[in-house]
């Protein structure tokens, strides 16, 4: 119909998110009903809204931070293998000021805590001055530190998890190719598996750029394999594009690297349960037996006389060792082991 427009507008629902298309013309106009595409769940954008206090953050020293930051892309490229979706500016502003509130704050804590060791205990000012100044400067420092390092940290958590999922998800895609399905549709299915984990949202970008900003799937192949935190999706999204444009064919490729990818599975879990096997003797031979002999050998130091080394000290040892020394050793071997076996887990 003549002066007729497409609007788009987004339809929500509990479950899946539409893509619907109507028309701009009067209701008495249309001849048909609005068209609707049902697209994977998270292809289609949401707008992004930043939390209260990092909005907070960006419209306290927003403006300072455009002026004064300089070009990071490093920090760009993490926030987005991290899939957090902040700007630079706006995640730099979250860590100046976070990390000036917490300044302030260890500020006035130091000055008080000072104040308090002057007063009442009559500690030396230079001792004084090092303890406060060290109270003020460790927490800023650490709070930098850290929140800088949070998106390469959760990059690396992604890049973890689709480096153990590669394996079952290169199956997935070897059956599809198998039976004749093209490149775009199978990134599309392997969209809608949530079993796959960040693969699967790998998948949501590369469908978002092909069926919603109109790139060619070899494009969207090679932005997805330049921003996936995983060097071996990276490879395999690359060999791709390679094998594409060469005029080489998918098939095989595929099932290639299913099978490396099997292979490669199958030698780390045999490393692993090595690992497991090496630090359950190592558990055995420093938790227990270490700290059971110790404790005989000072208890009989401490009841025994003549038998050499402080009574009083013996026993503050033996406190030490009972209370300290094998709790947080057993935490330690019990939390190597939780993390090691649950990133192994699918």
């Amino acid at each position: 119909m003549a002066g007729e427009t497409d609007l788009f507008t987004r339809m929500d629902s509990t479950k899946k998110s539409y893509l619907r298309t109507k028309s701009a013309a009067p209701k008495h106009s249309k001849d048909a009903g609005p068209r609707v595409v049902k697209l994977p769940e998270g292809v289609v954008p949401d707008y992004v809204k930043l939390s209260p206090y990092q909005e907070f953050c960006w419209r306290t020293i927003g403006k300072a931070v455009v002026r004064r930051m300089k070009a990071n892309p490093k920090l760009e490229l993490s926030l987005m293998q991290a899939h957090m979706r902040l700007r630079p500016e706006e995640y730099t502003a979250y860590v100046w000021m976070t990390t000036l509130i917490v300044g302030v704050l260890t500020g006035v804590l130091g000055a008080l805590f000072g104040g308090i060791l002057i007063a009442f205990l009559g500690i030396g000012a230079g001792m004084v001055a090092a303890t406060t100044v060290a109270m003020i400067v460790l927490p800023i420092v650490l709070t930098y530190v850290v929140l800088g390092s949070v998106p390469g940290s959760k990059a690396k958590t992604r890049g973890r998890d689709i480096n153990k999922r590669l394996g079952a998800a290169m199956s997935f895609i070897s059956a599809m190719a198998s039976a004749d399905v093209n490149i775009d549709i199978i990134f599309k299915e392997l969209a809608r598996q949530p079993i796959y984990g960040q693969i699967k949202d790998e998948a949501e970008w590369i469908t978002r750029d092909t069926e919603l900003l109109g790139t060619d799937i070899l494009s969207a192949i090679n932005k997805a394999s330049m921003r996936s935190p995983s060097i071996r999706f990276q490879e395999f999204l690359q060999g791709v594009v390679t094998t594409s444009t060469s005029g080489g064919q998918l098939k095989p490729y595929f099932l290639q690297k299913a099978d490396q990818f099997e292979k490669e599975a199958k030698l780390e879990m045999r490393a692993q349960l090595e690992t497991l096997g090496l630090m359950a003797e190592t558990f055995v031979t420093v938790v227990v037996a270490f700290p059971l002999f110790l404790v005989v050998i000072m208890a009989i130091m401490a009841i025994v006389p003549g038998a050499g080394g402080n009574s009083d000290t013996t026993i503050l040892l033996l406190y030490l060792v009972v209370g300290l020394m094998i709790p947080f050793s057993q935490f330690g071997f019990i939390f190597f082991i939780w993390n090691t076996t649950k990133e192994s887990s699918m």
